[in-house]
């Protein structure tokens, strides 16, 4: 059981001393609880058991890898939204880009600094501020698409849509500033919760990915060349898509 006032953090590593000084810098601020498995077996049944508020990820584990871990762990609806970091060694881009393709937070390669990582988990765990008015009704309607943000819940035509984590806060901060011009820049600084150098890719992919899940609703997500995104009102009586 996760002691009160803690997050409770799942370690997924292989090689033991890696896992000690990561365990041990997270737990030196107090409010962050660490658990250490070794095997993607045991990272499954952990989180099963008790699913902690992150997953550190690595992706050479014995038998079942990080990046399978990861989609399982996407495929199941008790798991889908619980943030993931990958932490391996492996530097392409491919790698990298599946990471992010199968629903990855963030993406640390070895070796990294300790104060970096620790940063990356508390801007994940981090909740992106509140963008709405005082008084201002935590929903959205337009057209097919309905959310309610307290509720996390999404759903285009009535349907629910299923988001992680990561997609639900840039759906949020995109519906929460719809009809303006959001930099990658920006969208990165806001919805990953710290500024720093991070290929704009790590946005591209996530909102290709949203907006193949939004389905019909996804054509109100623009790409606005050379600029970035940007969401727009779909009228109610819009027709249907052939």
């Amino acid at each position: 059981m996760t002691t009160p006032g803690k997050t409770r953090v799942l370690i997924v590593e292989d090689e033991p001393d890696i896992a000690g000084l990561m365990k041990h810098a997270l737990e030196r601020g107090g409010d962050l609880e660490v658990e250490h498995v070794g095997t993607g077996a045991a990272a499954l049944k952990a989180v099963m058991e008790e699913p902690p508020g992150l997953v550190l990820l690595d992706l050479n584990l014995p038998f079942i890898d990080g990046l399978e871990v990861c989609r399982l762990l996407r495929g199941r609806a008790a798991s889908a939204a619980i943030p993931i970091i990958m932490v391996t060694a492996r530097t392409g881009e491919t790698d990298r880009v599946a990471g992010l393709e199968l629903g990855a937070d963030d993406y640390v390669t070895k070796p990294f600094s300790l104060r970096e990582l620790v940063a990356r988990v508390r801007a994940v765990l981090r909740r992106p501020p509140q963008m709405s008015a005082p008084g201002q009704s935590l929903t959205y309607q337009g057209g097919r698409l309905a959310i309610d943000f307290d509720a996390v819940s999404v759903r285009v035509s009535g349907a629910p849509v299923r988001l992680t984590k990561r997609e639900f806060e840039l759906l949020r901060f995109m519906v929460e500033n719809r009809n303006r011009v959001l930099s990658r820049d920006r969208l990165l600084e806001r919805v990953w919760g710290l500024d720093r150098q991070v290929e704009t890719r790590s946005v591209d992919v996530h909102v290709g990915r949203l907006r193949s899940k939004l389905g019909s609703a996804g054509r109100q997500i623009e790409t606005i060349i050379g600029m970035g995104y940007r969401f727009v009102e779909e009228p109610e009586s819009a027709p249907p898509i052939d």
